[in-house]
């Protein structure tokens, strides 16, 4: 589904207009962005929690040469799903 299909399903299930739900759905991609980077969790009720993790510095390869190089550490987001979210897909 494409932003836009959201955008017009969500309208109609709910009778705002489309330029409200995509004021909405931008919104909620601000404020993870925000809640990621300060390294809050977001859940997103029936979907998921969007939370932070650290991945530590380690070693590895480059397949080309085979040469060893250091990938530093980093923090990385972490989707975990819903359990109705699950659910859905196991339906």
């Amino acid at each position: 589904m494409t932003q836009t299909e959201l955008i017009a399903n969500i309208s109609g299930s709910t009778g705002l207009t489309k330029r409200v739900v995509e004021e909405v759905i931008k919104a909620l991609g601000d404020h993870a962005h925000a809640a990621v980077y300060t390294g809050e969790e977001i859940t997103i009720p029936g979907i998921g929690k969007i939370s932070v993790t650290q991945r530590a510095a380690r070693t590895g390869r480059n397949p080309q040469t085979g040469a060893e190089i250091q990938i530093p550490a980093k923090r990385a987001p972490h989707f975990t799903a819903a359990k109705a979210l699950k659910d859905a897909c196991n339906a």
